[in-house]
């Protein structure tokens, strides 16, 4: 059968991201077939709605025929222009116009790069360029939150602070420091959001301090710690945490590689936040991960001082696929389609979605339910009162996903128990219906789990 040719041949040859091979190999792969809306089908024609819109990235949903023609049609005209030696192609100049004219603030210089993980690396090297031209180069010091994600390259990787990503690639730097997160549910400081927000601007403070302020370049953060759980801050974080670092002198960047273009509702999740950052991190909701790309975007001073930094001299930086004009072409589709009623429905979707989801507050196993938009989570415990973790035993990152995935839902399931969502933009009132019940299902069923039934016994 050709189903399990390709299983073979995956197992003998694919190298998946974020995996544990040997079990990989042991358990071989899912084969996606097609797609359309919110809905996969594997390869035996099963069907699932897919509530993680790929890695939070598909947020227009699948087969939108006018994406599809949009690149067809550039790779007709111009498959390929390279943006060195001066030159250009159309798309890539109207998308760095279109994105500059609606980010917040004066984000007007837009730099393409593949994805966010090169994003998040292009503005280490481009903060590097700013002190030096500056005439500050002892500004090499860079700061990010615990559980946060700045991506999986080399230098992205320490930034994000995830044990998984660190584990023997001898990773953090010494020039990568952390503070504490947010993370409202299990903060030492309790729920109170100005207690937290006083809390992360002491931290901030004291790790400035303790490097020297006279050394540190940067601090990240993204508007949600996706990759962290899904931790959403109390409204105001993002600003207070901005005009500290104005305070202390150092840049503000905003990754907004999951949380960009309607995934919290706006196009930029810091346009709610009401923060205009030093840099801005896109990708993934983009192209509606349809083909790849990311951006980074810069402020007027950020750019006039490495532009006039340079002076003559070329600012030595750059990827041969920066505005690579398919790409751009369906990042323009993608704007329209968005534009065009996406972000209006993602909006109605995600109201519905957390009203749904906080309707399973009462299920033994669920601790805390949170979100924004179409972004939420749920935090699993086996006991509410101790937010108690599940036990390491049940294997929640797997079986979870299994039941889900059993049960015709795809979600992700991190390994402390905690489920994330981040459906498509494009969800019917059926479609986030279907989540929430098939959710309360795999919960009942995770329930009965043995290892999980051993600590609540």
């Amino acid at each position: 059968m050709l189903s399990n040719s390709l299983i073979e041949l995956d197992r003998a040859h694919l190298i998946h991201p974020v995996a544990s091979y040997r079990t990989h190999e042991k358990l071989g792969v899912r084969v996606l077939s097609s797609a359309s809306g919110a809905t996969v089908t594997d390869m035996s024609g099963r069907q699932l709605i897919d509530g993680f819109a790929g890695l939070w990235c598909v947020n227009a949903g699948y087969g939108h025929d006018s994406i599809v023609e949009a690149a067809a049609r550039q790779m007709r005209e111009l498959p390929y222009a390279t943006a060195y030696f001066g030159l250009g192609a159309e798309p890539g100049i109207r998308l760095a116009a279109a994105l500059a004219e609606r980010a917040p603030g004066d984000l007007n210089h837009v730099y393409f790069t593949l994805g966010g993980s090169d994003a998040i690396d292009s503005t280490v090297r481009f903060i590097r360029y700013y002190y030096h031209a500056k005439g500050t180069p002892q500004k090499d010091q860079f700061i990010s939150l615990e559980q946060g994600y700045h991506g999986s390259s080399t230098v992205g990787a320490g930034l994000t602070a995830l044990p998984a990503f660190h584990a023997g690639f001898g990773i953090p730097f010494d020039w990568q420091h952390k503070i504490p997160s947010h993370y409202a549910y299990r903060n030492p400081v309790g729920p109170d959001p100005q207690a937290i927000i006083a809390a992360s601007k002491q931290a901030l403070r004291q790790k400035v301090e303790e490097i020297g302020t006279e050394r540190v370049a940067a601090f990240y953060a993204e508007p949600i710690q996706g990759s962290g759980g899904v931790l959403v801050p109390p409204k105001g974080w993002m600003k207070a945490m901005r005009d500290l670092c104005h305070e202390l002198d150092i840049l503000f960047i905003a990754d907004e590689v999951i949380t960009g273009f309607g995934r919290t509702g706006p196009l930029f999740a810091c346009s709610e936040d009401e923060v205009v950052p030093d840099f801005l991190t896109v990708a993934k909701g983009l192209t509606s991960g349809y083909v790849p790309m990311g951006a980074v975007f810069m402020t007027e001073r950020v750019y006039s001082t490495i532009a006039d930094g340079a002076g003559t001299s070329l600012v030595g930086h750059g990827y041969t696929y920066s505005a690579h004009p398919v790409s751009a072409a369906v990042a323009l589709e993608v704007l329209r389609l968005y534009e065009g009623g996406l972000l209006e429905n993602g909006r109605k979707a995600g109201k519905r979605l957390m009203e749904g989801l906080q309707g399973l507050a009462d299920h033994p196993l669920v601790g805390d339910i949170r979100g924004r938009g179409m972004l939420a989570a749920i935090e699993l415990v086996t006991d509410k009162t101790k937010k108690t973790p599940l036990p390491a035993t049940a294997d929640p990152s797997r079986r979870i996903f299994d039941r889900a995935w059993d049960n015709g839902l795809i979600i992700r399931a991190f390994g402390n128990g905690v489920l994330g969502y981040a459906p498509p933009l494009c969800c019917t009132d059926g479609d986030i219906d279907a989540i929430v019940a098939r959710t309360r299902k795999t919960l009942d069923q995770t329930l009965e789990d043995s290892d999980v039934r051993l600590v609540m016994a």
